[in-house]
Protein backbone atom coordinates (compact mmCIF):
# COMPACT_ATOMS: atom_id res chain seq x y z
CA UNK A 1 0.00 0.00 0.00
CA UNK A 2 1.00 3.77 -0.38
CA UNK A 3 1.49 5.56 2.27
CA UNK A 4 -2.20 7.25 2.09
CA UNK A 5 -3.57 4.34 1.29
CA UNK A 6 -2.12 3.00 4.85
CA UNK A 7 -3.71 5.92 6.93
CA UNK A 8 -6.89 5.16 4.94
CA UNK A 9 -6.37 2.06 6.47
CA UNK A 10 -5.98 2.53 10.11
CA UNK A 11 -7.88 3.48 12.56
CA UNK A 12 -8.75 4.28 16.03
CA UNK A 13 -8.63 0.55 17.07
CA UNK A 14 -11.75 0.03 20.18
CA UNK A 15 -10.97 -3.68 20.28
CA UNK A 16 -7.97 -5.87 19.94
CA UNK A 17 -7.56 -9.69 19.76
CA UNK A 18 -5.64 -10.35 22.75
CA UNK A 19 -4.65 -13.67 21.39
CA UNK A 20 -2.79 -12.29 18.73
CA UNK A 21 1.08 -10.48 19.23
CA UNK A 22 3.14 -7.82 17.47
CA UNK A 23 6.34 -9.20 16.77
CA UNK A 24 9.02 -7.20 18.65
CA UNK A 25 10.40 -6.61 15.46
CA UNK A 26 8.06 -4.91 14.50
CA UNK A 27 7.72 -3.12 17.59
CA UNK A 28 10.70 -1.98 17.35
CA UNK A 29 10.66 -0.13 13.92
CA UNK A 30 7.74 1.57 15.58
CA UNK A 31 9.86 2.73 18.74
CA UNK A 32 12.67 3.74 15.92
CA UNK A 33 10.26 5.52 13.43
CA UNK A 34 9.53 7.60 16.80
CA UNK A 35 13.44 7.73 17.99
CA UNK A 36 13.64 9.42 14.83
CA UNK A 37 10.77 12.35 14.77
CA UNK A 38 12.52 15.78 14.83
CA UNK A 39 12.34 17.73 17.39
CA UNK A 40 12.74 21.66 18.69
CA UNK A 41 16.84 22.42 18.49
CA UNK A 42 17.25 18.44 18.48
CA UNK A 43 16.54 17.92 21.92
CA UNK A 44 14.06 15.37 21.78
CA UNK A 45 13.11 15.87 24.96
CA UNK A 46 10.78 12.86 25.91
CA UNK A 47 11.11 9.27 26.39
CA UNK A 48 8.90 6.22 25.48
CA UNK A 49 8.02 3.69 28.06
CA UNK A 50 7.37 0.31 26.53
CA UNK A 51 4.98 -2.25 28.33
CA UNK A 52 4.06 -5.56 27.94
CA UNK A 53 3.76 -6.99 31.25
CA UNK A 54 0.10 -8.07 31.33
CA UNK A 55 -0.75 -7.21 34.96
CA UNK A 56 0.54 -3.80 34.25
CA UNK A 57 -1.52 -2.92 31.29
CA UNK A 58 -4.51 -4.56 33.39
CA UNK A 59 -3.46 -1.83 36.08
CA UNK A 60 -3.76 0.99 33.67
CA UNK A 61 -7.17 -0.08 32.56
CA UNK A 62 -9.37 2.46 34.92
CA UNK A 63 -6.20 4.94 34.84
CA UNK A 64 -7.35 5.27 30.91
CA UNK A 65 -11.08 5.53 32.34
CA UNK A 66 -11.60 1.86 31.57
CA UNK A 67 -10.59 1.66 28.15
CA UNK A 68 -9.75 -1.88 27.67
CA UNK A 69 -7.79 -1.66 24.76
CA UNK A 70 -4.55 -1.27 26.83
CA UNK A 71 -4.95 -4.71 28.17
CA UNK A 72 -6.19 -6.27 25.02
CA UNK A 73 -2.54 -4.90 23.44
CA UNK A 74 0.35 -6.93 22.70
CA UNK A 75 2.28 -4.15 23.77
CA UNK A 76 1.75 -0.36 25.39
CA UNK A 77 3.48 2.69 24.72
CA UNK A 78 3.64 5.76 27.08
CA UNK A 79 5.27 9.05 25.39
CA UNK A 80 6.16 11.31 28.31
CA UNK A 81 8.10 14.28 28.31
CA UNK A 82 10.43 16.18 30.29
CA UNK A 83 8.86 17.93 33.22
CA UNK A 84 11.53 20.77 32.54
CA UNK A 85 14.79 21.94 30.68
CA UNK A 86 17.97 21.79 33.11
CA UNK A 87 21.25 22.50 32.11
CA UNK A 88 22.39 18.91 32.53
CA UNK A 89 19.48 17.92 29.87
CA UNK A 90 20.70 20.34 27.26
CA UNK A 91 24.37 19.71 27.44
CA UNK A 92 23.57 15.78 27.47
CA UNK A 93 22.33 15.58 24.11
CA UNK A 94 24.66 17.89 22.53
CA UNK A 95 27.41 15.71 23.88
CA UNK A 96 25.87 12.73 22.53
CA UNK A 97 25.66 15.05 19.00
CA UNK A 98 29.14 16.11 19.20
CA UNK A 99 30.62 12.27 20.00
CA UNK A 100 28.01 11.15 17.36
CA UNK A 101 29.63 13.58 14.65
CA UNK A 102 32.78 13.55 15.32
CA UNK A 103 32.60 17.08 16.27
CA UNK A 104 34.80 18.98 19.21
CA UNK A 105 33.22 19.05 22.35
CA UNK A 106 32.70 22.90 22.38
CA UNK A 107 31.17 22.60 19.21
CA UNK A 108 27.76 23.86 20.05
CA UNK A 109 28.23 26.15 23.41
CA UNK A 110 27.41 28.95 21.69
CA UNK A 111 23.88 27.81 20.69
CA UNK A 112 23.61 25.42 23.89
CA UNK A 113 24.09 29.08 25.96
CA UNK A 114 21.30 30.67 23.67
CA UNK A 115 18.89 27.95 24.73
CA UNK A 116 19.63 27.83 28.17
CA UNK A 117 19.31 31.42 28.39
CA UNK A 118 16.05 30.81 26.55
CA UNK A 119 14.29 27.76 28.45
CA UNK A 120 16.11 27.72 31.78
CA UNK A 121 14.52 31.34 32.57
CA UNK A 122 10.87 30.11 31.96
CA UNK A 123 8.12 28.66 34.58
CA UNK A 124 8.39 24.57 34.26
CA UNK A 125 5.24 24.60 33.16
CA UNK A 126 5.86 26.25 29.92
CA UNK A 127 8.70 23.78 29.48
CA UNK A 128 6.82 20.91 29.82
CA UNK A 129 3.87 21.72 27.67
CA UNK A 130 6.91 22.82 25.00
CA UNK A 131 8.19 19.14 25.44
CA UNK A 132 5.06 17.57 25.32
CA UNK A 133 4.41 19.53 21.72
CA UNK A 134 7.84 17.76 20.64
CA UNK A 135 6.23 14.29 22.03
CA UNK A 136 3.43 14.42 19.63
CA UNK A 137 5.22 14.98 16.76
CA UNK A 138 6.80 11.59 17.60
CA UNK A 139 4.07 9.98 18.63
CA UNK A 140 2.42 11.04 15.12
CA UNK A 141 5.57 9.13 13.48
CA UNK A 142 4.68 5.78 15.88
CA UNK A 143 1.09 5.65 14.38
CA UNK A 144 2.46 6.14 11.20
CA UNK A 145 4.76 3.35 11.50
CA UNK A 146 2.40 1.14 12.70
CA UNK A 147 0.18 2.08 10.16
CA UNK A 148 2.53 1.34 6.94
CA UNK A 149 3.46 -2.49 9.17
CA UNK A 150 -0.19 -3.48 9.54
CA UNK A 151 0.01 -2.90 13.02
CA UNK A 152 -2.93 -1.68 14.62
CA UNK A 153 -3.31 1.52 16.90
CA UNK A 154 -5.53 3.59 19.51
CA UNK A 155 -3.79 6.86 20.35
CA UNK A 156 -5.04 7.70 23.37
CA UNK A 157 -5.13 11.07 26.09
CA UNK A 158 -8.19 9.78 27.63
CA UNK A 159 -6.41 8.67 31.32
CA UNK A 160 -5.21 10.04 34.39
CA UNK A 161 -1.70 11.52 34.08
CA UNK A 162 -0.92 11.95 37.84
CA UNK A 163 -2.31 8.72 37.95
CA UNK A 164 -0.24 7.15 35.34
CA UNK A 165 2.85 8.90 36.65
CA UNK A 166 2.69 7.49 39.80
CA UNK A 167 2.94 3.99 38.73
CA UNK A 168 5.09 4.23 36.83
CA UNK A 169 7.43 6.20 38.83
CA UNK A 170 7.77 8.65 36.05
CA UNK A 171 8.00 11.90 38.69
CA UNK A 172 11.26 10.14 40.11
CA UNK A 173 12.82 10.44 36.48
CA UNK A 174 11.85 14.11 35.47
CA UNK A 175 8.84 12.89 33.30
CA UNK A 176 5.39 13.56 33.19
CA UNK A 177 2.96 11.19 30.75
CA UNK A 178 1.58 12.88 27.65
CA UNK A 179 -0.22 9.90 25.66
CA UNK A 180 -0.44 6.42 25.08
CA UNK A 181 -0.40 4.04 22.45
CA UNK A 182 -1.40 0.78 22.57
CA UNK A 183 -0.58 -1.55 19.60
CA UNK A 184 -2.18 -4.91 18.51
CA UNK A 185 -4.35 -6.19 15.82
CA UNK A 186 -8.13 -5.44 15.49
CA UNK A 187 -10.41 -8.13 16.31
CA UNK A 188 -12.46 -7.61 13.01
CA UNK A 189 -15.98 -9.56 14.60
CA UNK A 190 -16.44 -7.62 17.78
CA UNK A 191 -15.02 -4.21 16.90
CA UNK A 192 -17.54 -2.01 16.35
CA UNK A 193 -15.66 0.43 14.67
CA UNK A 194 -13.50 -1.40 12.27
CA UNK A 195 -15.96 -1.23 8.60
CA UNK A 196 -17.14 2.28 9.58
CA UNK A 197 -16.42 4.58 7.21
CA UNK A 198 -13.17 7.38 7.74
CA UNK A 199 -15.35 10.79 8.01
CA UNK A 200 -13.10 14.10 8.45
CA UNK A 201 -14.02 17.70 7.79
CA UNK A 202 -14.65 17.87 3.64
CA UNK A 203 -11.24 18.71 2.10
CA UNK A 204 -12.88 22.40 1.05
CA UNK A 205 -13.33 22.97 4.56
CA UNK A 206 -9.90 21.70 5.73
CA UNK A 207 -7.71 23.49 3.12
CA UNK A 208 -7.44 27.13 2.94
CA UNK A 209 -5.48 28.15 -0.14
CA UNK A 210 -4.30 31.50 -0.40
CA UNK A 211 -3.19 32.42 -4.08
Amino acid sequence: MSLLDTFKWRYATKKFDPAKKVDQKLVNEIVEAAWLAPTSSGLQPFQVIEITNQELKETIVPIAYNQQQVADASHVLVFAAWDNYTSQRIDNIYRHTTEGRGQEPDRYNDYTDRLKKAYLNRPSEVNFEHAARQSYIAFGFAIAMAAELNVDSTPMEGFDNDALDNLLGLKELGLRSVTVLPLGYRDEVNDWLVNMKKVRHPKNEFLIELK
